[in-house]
């Protein structure tokens, strides 16, 4: 996989995990709209939704931790 591969999995991990972290919470405490599926973090009752939706966004930084050390490696091995 190409150094462009990991960006584009890098960029779309971000985008989950800002909509299901910060934004979920926005949407719970700012809006009177109901959970949907593009904020299911809001599904859970008042103090598991904001765990939740923190996870979400803890968990994809650290995914995209992992794509950025595995695209450097791939970009020293073909450079």
């Amino acid at each position: 996989m190409d150094g462009g591969w990991y960006r584009l999995a890098m960029v779309l991990t971000l985008f989950v995990g800002v909509w299901e972290g910060p934004i979920a919470i926005v949407f719970r405490v700012f809006t009177d709209k109901g959970p949907n599926v593009l904020v299911a973090a809001n599904y859970l009752p008042s103090p598991w939704c904001y765990l939740v939706a923190v996870a979400a966004a803890t968990i994809a930084f650290a995914v995209i931790a992992v794509l950025e050390t595995r695209r450097k490696k791939a970009m020293s091995a073909a450079g």
